[in-house]
């Protein structure tokens, strides 16, 4: 291995998956466009929920390290420049954990950096915005799209309200969003369909990685799922069960992010 290499580390931090056919067209593939831009990093992937990796390694045998597990086994190889980038959506509760967790290390490595999760500013959202425009905008007039967020209640900056703004103002008035968890739930999704008499409702995810969530919560068969809900109100539904993660133009925004790492100091940046 070239010495330079052996000495920079890739940390790609991600919440997790359960399922590998959405793991492998997101969360990894995010991490190969990571890894090509930095050909000089050697790449290291840690996950942030306990439950997933615990369950992927009864159920496939396969060892996803911590965040802090990675960053030792880093420090341990002798790797002394370390950047670490976050696949996660919005800077919510896991992504503090992560956070903190990293700058516990400050002083274990003589250079160490974080980017951004994939919506954190403004430019972001007109970003995301445009990706999804491009992936959804040719549906017929009259139709509804309907993108499932998350949620968190530690949302540090108001992504999917300024998300919504801008997919009115570049004449897209006819996507909104919802989320899973938190408010505001299911329930602006349910009065646009309501209000406006939609015949025909589209659910996306409006998650990195097509999981649980999207398969179950969003496009399930329990009485509680999004499409079922939605259905109630005589509406056809039709559910694109596909994460973020998979789309070129999204991936390309963590790239960026990676790119403009801020340097960890041992608090948390401002």
């Amino acid at each position: 291995m070239d010495q330079q290499k052996s000495k920079k580390g890739l940390l790609v931090v991600s919440f997790g998956t359960s399922y590998p056919e959405t793991r492998k067209v997101t969360i990894e593939a995010i991490e190969n466009d990571l890894a090509r831009a930095f050909p000089e990093r050697r790449l290291v992937r840690a996950w942030t929920s306990g439950m997933i990796r615990r369950k992927v390694e009864k159920a496939e045998g396969l060892h996803i390290l911590s965040v802090a597990e990675a960053l030792e086994r880093m420090a341990a190889s002798g790797i002394t420049d370390v950047l670490v980038q976050p696949t996660h959506l919005l800077n919510g509760e896991e992504l503090e954990r992560t956070r903190e967790t990293v700058c516990s290390f400050a002083g274990r490595f003589e250079n160490l950096s974080m980017g951004e999760p994939l919506l954190s500013c403004p430019e972001d959202i007109a970003a995301l915005a445009r990706a999804v425009e491009e992936i959804y905008g040719d549906l017929p007039h009259g139709e509804l799209l309907a993108l499932m967020g998350h949620g968190s209640a530690a949302m540090t900056f108001p992504a999917y309200e300024k998300l919504e703004e801008r997919f009115r103002k570049d004449g897209y008035p006819n996507i909104c969003i919802g989320t899973v968890e938190c408010t505001p739930g299911i329930a602006p999704v349910l009065e646009r369909v309501r209000r406006d008499k939609r015949a025909r409702v589209h659910l996306a995810p409006l998650l990195v990685v097509a999981g649980d969530h999207a398969l179950n919560d969003m496009s399930g068969d329990d009485p509680d799922s999004w499409k079922k809900q939605i259905a109630r109100e005589g509406a056809e539904v039709v559910c694109h069960v596909n994460g973020l993660g998979e789309y070129e133009a999204v991936r390309a925004l963590y790239v960026a992010h990676a790119r403009k790492a801020y340097p960890i100091t041992g608090e948390a940046a401002v």
